[in-house]
């Protein structure tokens, strides 16, 4: 083959226009197979009277099959990039060209139709997944707005001196010095309410040591 294939547009003729009804009506099986022997020698002319002889039908295969006239005008230059391709593998004993033609547009327009199915179930699935970590996120968050409820009623099990000591430092993020400046407390003072507070925390909750 030379080249890629003539340029063509199955939407304008495929799409059962006069003038490619009017010349598949009057190709006969010989003229198609000698077109598509003459396609495989590089001769563009004869490939663009091959498109025009045949597109309304393999066109009208295709839509049948994929049901989507965008789509089906994609597959249909797809085909006939492929006869293009493998004109000279047709032979003409074991079919006329038609046929031959016909099962290259049916396989094609039958793979488009699994390729976009799978790709929407890749889609479902993804959705699908997408919806379980929403789930998950959302189960996480109770369990930790749970885990904060029982640290809050720890709290009250606390001495004020404590509690005040244990907020700063663990729920407001300040150091020890800090804890002590905020509180007026001499350093070690607040370093013991903060562990004392702690232990009591860690026994309330019956987190082990």
């Amino acid at each position: 083959m030379m080249g890629d294939m003539p340029a063509a547009s199955p939407g304008a003729s495929a799409s059962g226009g006069a003038a490619a009804s009017t010349a598949g009506s009057s190709a006969n099986g010989a003229d198609l197979a000698d077109l598509l022997r003459r396609s495989s020698r590089g001769d563009e002319a004869a490939f663009a009277a091959l498109y025009d002889a045949t597109a309304a039908r393999l066109f009208g295969l295709v839509l049948r099959i994929v049901r989507d006239h965008a789509m089906s005008e994609e597959v249909t230059q797809e085909v006939y990039l492929d006869i293009w391709r493998q004109s000279a593998r047709f032979d003409a004993e074991r079919g006329s060209a038609m046929s031959w033609m016909m099962t290259i547009a049916h396989r094609s327009a039958v793979d488009r139709v699994r390729a976009s199915e799978a790709s929407r179930r890749r889609d479902d699935a993804h959705a699908a997944a997408s919806q379980d970590v929403e789930f998950d996120t959302t189960a996480e968050s109770a369990q930790a707005s749970l885990e904060a409820q029982r640290v809050r009623r720890a709290l009250t099990t606390l001495t004020d001196a404590q509690r005040s000591a244990v907020e700063l430092a663990y729920l407001g993020g300040y150091t020890h010095t800090e804890v002590a400046r905020l509180l007026d407390l001499p350093l070690g003072t607040a370093k013991t309410r903060i562990r004392d507070g702690l232990i009591r925390l860690r026994d309330t909750l019956g987190v082990p040591a």
